[in-house]
């Protein structure tokens, strides 16, 4: 039976590279974000209903989140009405991963894990935090939005404290090598883990 351990984090705390060193340490990982980009993309699972909800949005065969973006910030309501199409098809998602994954550590990367409740299915829980600085730097470095929206983004997420104090696990992301290092301890954790849960 596979371990899970549910990754989480707010915007610019390191959790895709995080994710990425987990990967690279063997363990299979279930990105929440790039599931979403399957089921929206051509051919993906959500665009028949979208298409329905939402025609204009559907644009050569795929879901545009950008479309939506504004259907929502126009009517806040069509968001639950999304969230009903969407929800259950990364659930599938998720538990194909689960089937098909041949790893004994499965992680998954989930932005909004406590918010959603989605820590209940995991073995364990794991909260990358970088100090609020170094954050807002990072995410301006991308180029991608202002301060503003960085701001507005912040502030719909769970406070970091929070999330680190719900966490089972925590991975500090100040340095790669020290995040590295972290994630190899809480792997070799895992592992002693399993290992006297079997015994």
């Amino acid at each position: 039976m596979a371990f899970k351990l549910g990754l989480t984090g707010s915007i610019g705390m390191g959790k895709s590279t995080t994710a990425q060193i987990f990967a690279d340490l063997g363990c299979a990982v279930w990105d929440a974000d790039a599931a979403v980009h399957r089921i929206y993309g051509v051919g993906g699972a959500a665009v028949p209903a979208m298409t329905e909800l939402v025609p204009e949005a559907v644009i050569d065969g795929a879901v545009s989140r950008e479309v939506l973006k504004q259907h929502i910030m126009e009517d806040p309501t069509i968001l639950q009405r999304i969230e009903a199409i969407v929800h259950p098809l990364l659930a599938a998602d998720r538990v194909n991963f689960i089937a098909t994954a041949t790893s004994e550590i499965l992680v998954f990367d989930i932005p909004l894990l406590f918010e959603t409740d989605g820590d209940k299915g995991m073995d364990a829980t794991v909260t990358v935090y970088v100090d609020e600085d170094t954050q807002r730097e990072r995410v301006m470095a991308r180029g991608t939005m202002s301060v503003a929206q960085f701001e507005a983004i912040r502030a719909k997420q769970m406070p970091i404290a929070d999330k680190r104090a719900r966490a089972d696990y925590e991975i500090e992301t100040d340095r790669p090598d020290h995040a590295r290092a972290q994630v190899e301890a809480l792997l070799h954790t895992i592992r002693t883990r399993m290992v006297e849960d079997e015994g």
